[in-house]
Formats: structure tokens, C-alpha cells, sequence
């Protein structure tokens, strides 16, 4: 389904011990008021990533470090300034967002940068 899910609280509810017989509720966090939920600082959409759920990762929205590394600049820019991602910032599109957006190995040809401005509509 295509639902707005914040992929942070959600779990399966068994209600018998016996899994053949069990009835299973399933929760899903949605995000509030069906308004689109801000995954990231630089625009990617987390609930896309391939390495999420191998590497537990809640969005760097929602951790205090990332997975990859010590930190992240765009992460690190953003919190400093009080902004809940990129495209609030008064320098959007900045340079240090265009170097990771069109990194020719982890860029994604700018797709993180429209992603902030439809976040900022």
C-alpha cells in the first residue's frame, strides 16, 4: 500500500501461542494528518534505501549518528541551523547539498534535491 509510514513504530501482535492458529495484527506508523514525512535532511527517501532494514536504521532524521560514519555535514548543517531538512534553508540549493546530489558514485543525479522542494511545498 502506498501509505505515509514513519517506519518507526511498527510491529506484529500474535494472539496465540500456536502460530498455525494465531490471529496476527499488524501495527504500521503513519505519519500525522496524511501529511508526507521528512526522512532525511538531504532530500533521500530513506523508505527507499536498500541498506534500512540490514542496517536498522530509523532515517537520519530519527538517529543522533548514521550508520556510515561519525556524521554527516548535510545532517550536521541542517540540525545546526534548526531545520527539519534542506529545502527550508534560504542557501537551498546549497553547494555542499549539489556535491553530495551529484557525487558520481553516491549521488543520485539530483533527485534529493527535488525531493526538498516538494518537501517545502
Amino acid at each position: 500500500m502506498n501509505l505515509p509510514r514513519t517506519f518507526q513504530s511498527d510491529f506484529e501482535e500474535y494472539q496465540d501461542d500456536h502460530m498455525e492458529d494465531a490471529e496476527i495484527h499488524i501495527y504500521v506508523g503513519l505519519a500525522e494528518d496524511g501529511k508526507e514525512n521528512i526522512e532525511s535532511r538531504c532530500g533521500l527517501l530513506c523508505s527507499a534505501c536498500a541498506y534500512r532494514e540490514q542496517m536498522n536504521c530509523a532515517g537520519c532524521v530519527h538517529i543522533a549518528k548514521p550508520f556510515w560514519g561519525e556524521s554527516c555535514p548535510v545532517k550536521s548543517c541542517c540540525e545546526g541551523q534548526k531545520l527539519e531538512h534542506c529545502g527550508q534553508c534560504e542557501k537551498f540549493p546549497c553547494e555542499l547539498l549539489n556535491q553530495f546530489a551529484y557525487d558520481e558514485q553516491q549521488g543520485d543525479n539530483g533527485k534529493r534535491i527535488e525531493q526538498c522542494r516538494c518537501w517545502k511545498e
